[in-house]
């Protein structure tokens, strides 16, 4: 990008060099009636302030000044001349004519139009030519040495005029080469480029305004700001404006309501009262941003609870230990009623210390392509049979047929501690609703409403906070922050809310459309989490769709429960005390092609053991080398 403004700003600057080369006064204003540019001998000409020869200034200003000069003579109403000459303008035609101004110059006038909109103007001073035809007028009967000399110097100053011409054309035609270029250049950019007035109203525009906010028009130019962006985005976006038209650049970030996207954008003074405009659509980026949030959250929670849940599980264990020393000496009903007591209390809070490691764990989100109607269908049989008899649950499902590429079994899990608070809260009858739908294939919303009494306004403020219940004793407080949890992870939110017959919740998830799968199902065993996600990565653009496990242990319990796996990329090091090379071991007559990973030098007495059994990959690797020895290893 650097390199691009380097060459723009030399262009411009030889095309600034030629155009003062040339003899004749020379203007260029665009369809705005703005300036784009201009050479010397028109400042020159007219004797016109720097800021009427700036790109930008406005073709009303230039001529309500030249007039207030007298280049007009006595203009009785300088407001409706300026008024005349702007409607020319904008109905604009090409055009000769030729003027004798108050100092008795006399120049020509010759305006072209341009292919982009906008007209070319050269002023010639032909006084001396005027002069030249004068004398021959009065001369005309004497064609002396003078009358010749006279005529060929006429002739001489229509070459120049022609050679200058020529100039002119060829500058036009660059101009207008770089023009497309730059107007080329815009469009391919991922992000909306614009340009507005000092009103508001768009002067220039690329056509990406309706990729990074769908439901806006492309074609804006004229328009207002507001009339393209809408009301509400306009009100979201109007204080930053104002800040750039008051000289501040501004970058800031906010939702449009059409498709919940997320936009970026940048409002950036150009010093003539107008503002640049560059926006992106950064939904994908913000989903990522978030998940990495939550994942460094869990992580700062994790060092936190695991050194005290170590301890007070050794606390716990201490406790049910002398509990039980003291029920075996026959302290009598009472003492037993104490200890039974004491014994409850301790086996609750190792459930708790339980749920807290669970959320601090380490387990990662395992995306992977998923039938969300299936995922619904069997949720739906999951959870019916924990309902009382008169509680009634619905599934409505409106969402597209895509394969979505999310973690099936963290979202079943959410759906179905949704769904029992739900069934808390109603009793004994009532009714409980599953419902999903895509938001403009931007994001998946599936909402759990019940007919309880709804969320508190304590419970809407601090329900999301780990260990705030309001079942008293009965509850942990942790189940809500474990449905947030999941949701930050994969980028997305959550909503608590009330509606008319009780309470709410909404997950909102990306909408992310797993690829086709043509490689058949691939079970990845590696125990570090950024090579798995990667590798994974690689393997789905390849068509595979992936299962993922960390130990050997782990990597044959997921063959022995799915039927569907054609191949396996193991590493050699895994988590435990079993290696890749186990893993070979009990895949012994299963026909499931293997193939190893590692990172071992070659002379290491487990690679040399692995390339005597199955293909073996060498870290670091890319996805060339991983796809050649897919398909050698699928083949064998």
């Amino acid at each position: 990008m650097a390199t691009l403004d380097a060459t723009d700003q030399q262009t411009k600057a030889l095309t600034t060099a030629g155009l003062n080369l040339i003899a004749q006064a020379l203007s260029i204003y665009d369809s705005n009636l703005k300036l784009a540019a201009s050479n010397r001998r028109f400042k020159e000409m007219f004797n016109l302030p720097d800021h009427l020869v700036e790109p930008g200034a406005r073709f009303d200003d230039t001529i309500r000044f030249i007039a207030e000069q007298g280049e007009y003579g006595d203009a009785p109403d300088v407001e409706a001349l300026v008024r005349d000459r702007v409607n020319q303008a904008l109905a604009f035609e090409p055009h000769y004519l030729e003027r004798t101004r108050p100092s008795g110059q006399v120049i020509s006038i010759e305006g072209a139009p341009l292919p982009q909109g906008g007209w070319v103007t050269v002023y010639t001073d032909i006084t001396r030519t005027r002069q030249s035809e004068e004398l021959l007028r009065s001369r005309s009967e004497e064609l002396s040495d003078q009358l010749l000399g006279h005529a060929e110097d006429l002739a001489a100053t229509n070459r120049q005029l022609a050679a200058t011409n020529s100039t002119l054309e060829e500058a036009k035609r660059q101009l207008t080469e770089i023009e497309a270029r730059t107007r080329h250049t815009t469009e391919m950019m991922p992000a909306h480029i614009a340009h507005v007035d000092g009103t508001g109203h768009y002067i220039y525009s690329n056509r990406r305004l309706s990729s990074v906010m769908p439901g806006r028009p492309s074609d804006i130019l004229g328009l207002h700001i507001s009339e393209a962006l809408g009301p509400t985005a306009y009100d979201r976006v109007r204080p930053h404006l104002s800040a750039a038209y008051n000289g501040r650049s501004t970058v800031f970030e906010f939702t449009e309501d059409h498709g919940a996207r997320r936009i970026r954008a940048a409002f950036t003074p150009d010093g003539a009262g107008g503002v640049y405009v560059l926006s992106m659509d950064v939904t994908e980026e913000t989903q990522a941003r978030v998940a990495l949030q939550q994942a460094r959250r869990r992580e700062m929670a994790a060092q936190m609870t695991r050194g005290l849940a170590h301890d007070f599980s050794n606390l716990l264990t201490i406790i049910l230990g002398m509990q039980a020393r003291l029920a075996r000496m026959g302290l009598g009903p009472d003492a037993d009623a104490l200890i039974a007591a004491t014994r409850s209390a301790a086996h609750r809070g190792g459930r708790l210390l339980n749920r807290i490691a669970d959320m601090t764990s380490g387990r990662t989100l395992r995306p992977q392509p998923t039938d969300f109607h299936a995922l619904l269908e069997e949720l739906k049989l999951l959870a019916s049979p924990s309902l009382p008899r008169a509680v009634g649950l619905s599934v409505l499902d409106h969402m597209p047929d895509d394969r979505l590429f999310l973690d099936p079994g963290l979202l079943q899990d959410a759906l179905l501690n949704l769904v029992l608070n739900a069934r808390d809260a109603v009793g004994t009858a009532g009714q409980i609703t599953i419902s999903a739908h895509s938001i403009e294939r931007t994001w998946v919303e599936i909402t759990v409403t019940d007919t309880g009494p709804g969320f508190s306004a304590e419970a809407l403020e601090k329900a999301l906070n780990p260990f705030f219940t309001t079942k008293g004793g009965e509850g942990s407080g942790l189940g809500l922050p474990m449905v947030y949890d999941m949701v930050k992870l994969a980028g997305g939110d959550l909503r608590l809310g009330n509606t008319r017959a009780g309470a709410s919740v909404t997950l909102r998830l990306p909408f992310r459309v797993a690829p086709p799968v043509t490689g058949g199902l691939t079970l990845l065993a590696e125990d570090s989490e950024p090579l798995r996600a990667l590798v994974r990565d690689m393997l789905m653009e390849f068509g595979h769709s992936v299962v993922e496990a960390t130990s050997v242990d782990e990597a044959v319990a997921l063959m022995a429960d799915i039927s569907d796996i054609t191949l396996v990329l193991s590493d050699i090091n895994l988590q435990g005390e079993a290696t890749g090379l186990d893993l070979l071991d009990r895949m012994e007559g299963s026909g499931l092609p293997c193939i190893l990973m590692t990172s071992l030098p070659p002379d290491h007495p487990m690679h040399r053991a692995a390339l005597a059994r199955a293909p073996v990959l060498r870290k670091p690797f890319d996805a060339a080398q991983l796809a050649g020895l897919l398909r050698t290893g699928a083949a064998a």
